[in-house]
């Protein structure tokens, strides 16, 4: 059932295009939010904005270019006046093992992951501050906070930043009555998982005790709950929601 606990609130969404991003933006504005859409991939924004019913604004950016931030918040001022919620959903993961990465590599990674999110938290604070209020919600992973994943050393260091990033700021922020909080999915089917192929997924799959892979709705379901007034009390923390998989000693399971 929706709850419209979002009427009236703006929202904004980086990495909205695809994957977990559209789903959380799909999701607030069910519930009435108005929602920013932000992504560096202007023609996969202007879609998904065309696919999710209610007041929605894309807004083309990348979140490593301050520039690029600085017009998103802007434009999002100019026009409704306010931020109430920032989703900050932004993130790449490419493959590449420790020895055969480049400086250069590993740098873009942390350049759009852990760098993106500072820019975009911190563009987002005299808005929420004038206003006396604002809720965060970074989209992390277990990859880093919880887990180590082979060949993504760079992804994994990006967002162990992020978790240490949330608590500092949460103490930071709390005496101008801003909530951040993280959200660290396990393994989520996404577009980008299809073109793994199936076994590759069932091997995933195997690896979660509950038995399936996370969904975008899931995430936003969990972004929502932190975004909204029954979390009030919670702020500096990463929340897993995993479906059990930081729990095993062993990827095998008895089924």
């Amino acid at each position: 059932m929706e709850t419209q606990r979002f009427k009236d609130q703006v929202v904004v969404v980086t990495g909205a295009s695809r994957g977990i991003g559209r789903g959380i933006a799909r999701q607030f504005a069910k519930e009435g939010a108005k929602v920013v859409l932000a992504s560096r991939d202007p023609e996969a924004l202007e879609r998904c904005a065309a696919e999710i019913e209610g007041e929605v604004v894309a807004i083309p950016t990348d979140v490593s270019d301050p520039k690029s931030v600085a017009v998103l918040i802007q434009k999002t001022e100019d026009q409704f006046g306010r931020i109430d919620v920032l989703c900050h959903n932004a993130g790449i993961y490419p493959h590449k093992r420790l020895e055969n990465m480049t400086l250069d590599e590993w740098q873009h990674v942390i350049g759009a992951n852990l760098t993106g999110t500072f820019l975009v938290v911190k563009a987002c604070i005299p808005i929420m501050k004038a206003q006396g209020k604002g809720n965060i919600v970074i989209t992390s992973s277990i990859s880093g906070p919880r887990t180590g994943l082979p060949g993504f050393s760079h992804y994994t260091a990006s967002k162990g930043g992020v978790a240490g990033f949330v608590r500092t700021a949460a103490i930071e922020l709390a005496k101008y009555r801003i909530n951040i909080n993280a959200v660290e999915p396990g393994n989520v089917m996404t577009e980008g998982l299809d073109a793994l192929g199936e076994e590759h997924i069932q091997n995933m799959v195997r690896a979660v005790p509950l038995g399936r892979l996370g969904t975008p709705a899931d995430i936003a379901n969990l972004t929502l709950f932190l975004a909204s007034p029954e979390a009030s009390y919670i702020t500096g923390q990463g929340i897993v929601i995993d479906g059990g998989q930081t729990l095993l000693e062993s990827h095998l399971l008895e089924h």
